[in-house]
């Protein structure tokens, strides 16, 4: 039984592996480091800063420039990398979380394994001690 359970466990890992597509390749790496840059507080300083360079413009224009000001660009601009910058850390907490999860089912899995080896052995020593009751005079 503990061979099967091996069995099972490297054929999991194999599941959750990553698929890896050649045409792919360039387009992810190109996504994920795009994303580590924005999603950083350092692009999110960079961004207000770009965004006040066109602030005393929009305050000369009036309310309504100022407010669009507000929504479309430093909102927009700034809060971009914050969220992301957030949804980062949920990410990685949430990551561990789901890492112990998987490690505890493992250890749940194999202890689950060894139990019923366990009871294998308990209805063999069963039987072999009911074949002895059965033959004694």
């Amino acid at each position: 039984m503990g061979h099967a359970f091996d069995t099972y466990l490297e054929v999991r890992k194999q599941f959750l592996r990553p698929i890896e597509r050649r045409e792919n390749r360039f387009n992810e790496w190109l996504a994920i480091h795009i994303t580590k840059v924005v999603g950083t507080m350092w692009c999110a300083y960079a961004f207000a800063m770009l965004a006040f360079i066109s602030l005393p413009a929009a305050i000369r224009g009036g309310t309504a420039t100022l407010i669009s000001w507000i929504a479309q660009t430093f909102l927009q601009l700034v809060l971009l990398s914050i969220i992301m910058v957030g949804q980062n850390i949920a990410a990685k907490k949430s990551d561990r979380q789901l890492e112990q999860t998987y490690k505890d089912s493992e250890e749940l899995l194999k202890v689950s394994a060894a139990i019923h080896q366990l009871l294998e052995r308990n209805t063999e020593l069963t039987s072999e001690i009911h074949e002895v009751v059965r033959t004694k005079p």
